[in-house]
């Protein structure tokens, strides 16, 4: 792209990211130089809902605001990454909802902080999110959903004193390199988001990532509120039924599908009641539950240009989820979609794959096993350290699936009719919230 088709916040982004070496590094000090340098925005945010954990926690972020703004609360939200523009990161507080910050207010703050640190050493994700919190200091709301960008204890959003609740979705296996290579280890560095007396909202977690984080609870003295323990949420006679020691609601299904997003809908409910300072009515509740919207989360398309290439009345879904966990989730809500289609009219399940190189894409492909009729991969466009197609198909074969590499995403799309053969194929592009991106842009 040239400069001239540069925005003057992507030409401040471009500079930022030459100020470190590595991409990710670590580490709070740089982080707390810059708040200093800044007059420490982060003392004066609104109550803050703090989120760690491997999966779910952009889905939870989402009740979270959708309920909070059905009920009238200003809410500002950070998240990462972003699908299409670096603006979708930093939403903030607005009538009738958030939206994202605009242009004008993104560049003014990244210069900001950019003077601020005066060329010192920092990370890309370290100076962005100080405009972040810069940004919701400045702006009154009466909320602030805070979503950790990698583990917790060292993650730069780890700089608030007492947030209002902290949240730990189910903790896996993903970015072993930084976190640790087991669950437990990859536990212990989200659990330390958790604050001394601070309500802790624990979502379902395998027994050695509960472990840790309990062990991390006691040593802080964090008060912690367990998911199947403290608070249920399941599905009965198609609604969404949440229980706790304060009561029972019936709600609407979460909006967004798959059978996961019960428990995710459930972490956000239990974090609004113990947050305790925003009480909402069991109507604010379920239109968050009917409103929310969180795109590339098994998002239904229905139109644009990728038709163009597909055989007519194809169901095409787009999810950017990228690790095993993620992978299980996808596919059991896949099972569900082929289980409701009447007797003899399933549609085969074809995915198109590209993944990055630190993800295991293996891993990610097994619980497709017997579910996938086939795979086209690809080469994530524009992304350096995406796994070349062959490679990625070449992983999605060790996981029992039948798989071809593509060169680009019109001919896998263009293949899709071929491995249908004469029946409606329903479509899943999946494997990295970067190729969901690309979709989401090249299908406006």
């Amino acid at each position: 792209m040239s400069d001239e088709a540069l925005t003057s916040s992507d030409l401040i982004l471009e500079r930022l990211t030459k100020l470190h070496p590595k991409l990710i590094d670590l580490s709070l000090d740089r982080t707390w130089r810059l708040l200093n340098s800044l007059g420490n925005p982060e003392r004066a945010l609104p109550p803050v809902f703090h989120i760690a954990g491997t999966n779910g926690k952009g889905s939870v972020s989402a009740y979270l605001r959708a309920a909070l703004e059905a009920g009238g609360y200003l809410t500002h939200s950070y998240t990462s990454p972003h699908l299409v523009r670096f603006h979708e990161r930093i939403r903030l507080a607005g009538r009738p909802r958030s939206s994202a910050i605009s242009e004008q207010d993104l560049s003014r703050l990244l210069d900001e902080c950019e003077r601020a640190n005066n060329g010192a050493p920092i990370t890309f994700f370290e100076i962005t999110t100080a405009a972040a919190l810069l940004a919701f200091s400045r702006a009154s709301a009466d909320a602030l959903i805070l979503e950790v960008g990698m583990g917790g204890r060292l993650d730069t959003t780890n700089v608030v004193a007492k947030p209002a609740v902290s949240i730990i979705t189910p903790v896996d296996l993903d970015h072993q390199a930084f976190l640790g290579n087991t669950i437990g280890s990859i536990a212990s560095e989200k659990a330390g988001i958790l604050r001394p007396g601070v309500a802790a909202v624990i979502g379902p977690q395998v027994d050695e990532a509960f472990a840790a984080i309990e062990a991390a609870a006691d040593r802080v003295g964090a008060r912690l509120f367990i998911h199947g323990q403290d608070f249920t949420a399941h599905e009965e006679g198609g609604a969404l039924t949440y229980q706790d020691e304060a009561g029972l609601l019936d709600l609407p299904l979460p909006r967004l599908p798959g059978r996961h997003q019960i428990d995710n809908a459930g972490v956000a409910i239990c974090a609004l009641r113990q947050a305790g300072m925003l009480p909402l009515e069991r109507e604010a509740i379920a239109r968050g539950m009917r409103e929310v919207e969180w795109p590339a989360r098994l998002q239904r398309l229905t139109t644009g240009p990728i038709f163009s290439h597909l055989p007519p009345e194809a169901e095409v879904w787009l999810d950017g989820g990228h690790n095993p966990a993620a992978g299980r989730a996808v596919a059991e809500a896949m099972a569900d979609l082929a289980e409701r289609e009447p007797e003899g009219e399933g549609r085969p399940l074809i995915l198109i794959c590209g993944m990055l190189d630190t993800k295991d894409a293996a891993g990610f492909f097994a619980p497709f096993r017997g579910l996938v009729s086939h795979v086209e991969t690809i080469a994530i466009p524009g992304a350096d350290a995406g796994l070349p197609a062959d490679r990625l198909a070449a992983a999605a074969q060790e996981a029992g699936l039948d798989a071809t590499p593509a060169a680009h995403l019109d001919q896998a799309l263009e293949r899709v009719a071929v491995a249908a053969g004469r029946a409606m194929p329903r479509l899943l592009i999946c494997g990295s919230l970067y190729l969901a991106g690309h979709i989401l842009k090249e299908n406006a």
